[in-house]
């Protein structure tokens, strides 16, 4: 087996990682420079990467920066756009409702329903405990 570069693969995974958040943080300034609150220059900011994730993903060039960057790609809400819009694009052929719409959530179904499932919890803990 061909020996494994972690540090290497770590350090371009920071990188990466990195420049998609100051790519963000970038968005953020302008939107606010544009004259929009702080909350809706966010919201902005994440559909911006959302869609540039999605684009990218469709365009094939995600993939090649996933697997020069490894989890630097994934980390970021350009990965979770990636883990929707890839399955999506894969099973575009066994037709839009049982292809598409049925695969589009493999990934991040899991991730969603976690997610919201532990957030009720959370807020159900914190309403007993009188928080």
């Amino acid at each position: 087996m061909p020996r494994s570069h972690v540090g290497r693969n770590c350090l371009w995974a920071f990188v990466v990682g990195g420049l998609i958040c100051c790519l963000g943080e970038m968005l953020l300034n302008l939107y606010g420079g544009l004259g929009l609150e702080q909350q809706d220059a966010a919201t902005a900011e994440s559909i911006t990467l959302v869609f540039l994730g999605a684009a990218l993903t469709g365009l094939g060039i995600y993939d090649d920066i996933a697997k020069f960057a490894g989890a630097g790609t994934l980390v970021p809400i350009t990965g979770f756009a990636n883990s929707v819009a890839a399955p999506a694009l894969e099973f575009k052929t066994e037709g839009l409702v049982t292809g598409m719409a049925a695969k589009m959530f493999v990934i991040a179904g899991p991730v969603i329903v976690f997610g919201v499932g532990s957030s009720v919890i959370y807020g159900l803990i914190l309403c007993l405990l009188g928080g």
